[in-house]
């Protein structure tokens, strides 16, 4: 994949905005703070192409990124962010309608390698199984571990999830590029079936 060729495409705020051209789309999915957005940009190896914010919440809207003849998904993130209810509740309906258009080639679900699995991060993962969605999981934040930490945090991050051995979990970091080519790895093995 030339990631040379990739450029912002569109930034869809309902299911009627969604690109009418299907090419794969591969789904980067995971609570507000996770760094979502950072994932993008380090995979694209681009500093702002997905815009990052200073405080969880920045997504809001179902962002697509073409690249390569296909699309890099940023979702609005779950669970944690100083936004009112109200605007919770549109993103968890687009979500949902993203969901429905059955869309998702492949989907990233990254989670915080510092903690266990929330409980959000557990339902995704189930919703993923239970759909036959192929996916990665990225511990993003492995530099914010100590080098110690790291082997017992993935356990608890693979056992949570009770991912199968055939899973990748990826020990990830969007700041300091660790994990990036395996991840990358992972996206072209499953558009290349």
């Amino acid at each position: 994949m030339n990631v040379q060729k990739a450029e912002f495409l569109l930034s869809a705020a309902s299911a009627e905005q969604f690109p009418k051209t299907r090419l794969p789309e591969i789904a980067f999915l995971g609570k507000s703070n996770v760094g979502k957005s950072s994932a993008i940009n380090c995979l694209l190896r681009r500093k702002q192409i997905a815009k990052v914010g200073g405080k969880p919440g920045k997504t809001v809207h179902v962002n697509y990124f073409l690249v390569d003849g296909c699309y890099f998904v940023d979702l609005p993130g779950y669970g944690y962010a100083q936004v009112p209810q109200s605007e919770k509740e549109r993103w968890a309906k687009l979500m949902e309608q993203y969901f429905a258009a059955g869309r998702v080639d492949f989907a990233v679900l990254l989670v915080d390698a510092r903690h266990a699995p929330t409980q959000n991060d557990i339902t995704m993962v189930n919703w993923l199984k239970d759909a036959g969605c192929p996916y990665s999981v990225a511990a993003n934040k492995i530099d914010r571990c100590k080098k110690s930490e790291i082997p017992g945090n993935l356990r608890t991050i693979r056992e949570d999830l009770a991912l199968p051995d055939s899973c990748a979990l990826i020990p990830f970091s969007a700041e300091k590029g660790t994990g990036r080519d395996e991840l990358m790895r992972s996206i072209l093995a499953a558009i290349a079936s």
